[in-house]
C-alpha cells in the first residue's frame, strides 16, 4: 500500500509539474509522458492514456511527415544562410 500510496505522489506531482508546463514555459510534452509513465507502474487507466498518447503522437508525427514529405527550402528565401 506504501509503494503505491509513493507512485501516486511521485507520478501525480510529475503529471501536475506537466499539465502546469502547458501554460508555462517548459518541456510539458517530456514531462506529461514521464508522469503517466510513473502512474503506470501501478496504475492501469494510466497506462492506458500513455498508449493512447503514445499513439496520437505517432499518427500526428507519420501525417507532419507525409504533408512535408518532398518538400525542400529554398536556400535564397532561408533566414539561416550566414551573412
Amino acid at each position: 500500500m506504501a509503494r503505491r500510496t509513493g507512485i501516486a505522489v511521485i507520478g501525480g506531482s510529475v503529471l501536475l509539474l506537466g499539465l502546469l508546463l502547458v501554460v508555462l514555459p517548459g518541456p510539458a510534452f517530456l514531462v506529461i509522458p514521464l508522469g503517466l509513465g510513473i502512474l503506470a507502474l501501478e496504475f492501469s487507466w494510466a497506462g492506458r492514456l500513455r498508449d493512447r498518447a503514445r499513439r496520437a503522437a505517432r499518427d500526428g508525427l507519420a501525417r507532419m511527415q507525409h504533408r512535408f514529405h518532398g518538400r525542400r527550402v529554398d536556400p535564397e528565401l532561408s533566414d539561416l544562410q550566414p551573412d
